[in-house]
């Protein structure tokens, strides 16, 4: 059991957490993950580990409510506990010193590149930073993401905050004014790291993204989370989650997550159903 010590509502459908887990914590690198099971009958998640505490022993989580699990575990409140937290899992982010690099975060991603963007920073490297979001109420970690970033340019799809545009808008701008870059991190939806990889393969800057395939166990035992890299299978879990950009089959990544996307659906549509009824019952009573 695993309590919930505090919870911050982000942005809509969007919260972080502090959890208790000293053992996590004490292990935890920029990069790792862990896998949550909220209740006895819910799924695994795969959720990055977004900062620890060794002295408190807490980890820090931000989750996105999108399906039944997620949006069970955003209504989860402090006090109450996460049945299950198992990490740290899969490979740290290769951090030294490079120079100049560029961390990308989109929408939740973040939430995903703020520990290895001040992970970098800690290496002394000279970091930029972009976040991406569709509008300004879903900007998240600016003030995390400003004090380990020696540059911060932020971007909104609709213009309400930032420069209005994509990510990979201000990754060109940046690009032309630092002709030495060594080395992009870029975590974020599929397209956008996609995007991010075709910006940067003309010039063959060392671009990493993390993969966020089906995962169930995270240990590799499952083979759910199988991407193709430079034309082999890998397993996300034990082999990544971070990957070169370049070399990644995002076609295949693409079609196996929408492998359950029907049933997904459904289950967060019979989801919605039962809360709604529950809120009537107890309306009634």
């Amino acid at each position: 059991m695993f309590k919930i010590l505090k919870k911050e509502a982000l942005a809509p459908t969007l919260s972080k957490f502090v959890i208790e887990a000293p053992f996590i914590a004490r292990k935890r690198k920029a990069g790792n993950f862990v896998i949550v099971r909220a209740t006895e009958t819910g799924e695994r998640i795969p959720l990055t580990i977004v900062d620890s505490d060794n002295e408190s022993g807490t980890i820090t989580l931000i989750i996105q409510a999108i399906g039944k699990t997620t949006n069970i575990m955003v209504g989860m409140n402090e006090g109450e506990y996460f049945l299950d937290v198992v990490g740290p899992l899969g490979h740290p982010t290769p951090v030294d010193y490079y120079g100049t690099v560029v961390c990308v975060g989109g929408g939740v991603g973040t939430a995903e590149v703020y520990p290895i963007a001040k992970a970098l920073k800690d290496s002394g490297n000279t970091v930029l930073g972009i976040i991406g979001a569709r509008s300004k109420d879903l900007v998240i970690l600016e003030n995390e993401m400003s004090a380990v970033c020696d540059e911060l340019i932020i971007t909104t799809d609709d213009g309400s905050y930032g420069q209005k545009g994509f990510v990979t808008d201000a990754l060109k701008d940046i690009m032309k004014k630092n002709k030495e870059l060594q080395g992009i991190y870029a975590i974020g939806p599929i397209p956008m790291m996609r995007a991010v990889a075709e910006t940067t393969r003309a010039d063959k800057i060392k671009t990493y993204v993390s993969l966020n395939p089906i995962m169930m166990d995270g240990t590799g035992m499952c083979g759910a989370c199988r991407v193709t890299v430079n034309g082999e299978m890998k397993f996300a879990c034990v082999d990544g989650p971070e990957f070169d950009a370049h070399i990644v089959d995002f076609d295949e990544l693409i079609a196996r997550n929408k492998t359950y996307e029907d049933l997904e659906k459904s289950s967060l549509q019979n989801f919605i159903q039962e809360s709604e009824c529950q809120v009537q019952d107890a309306k009634t009573e």
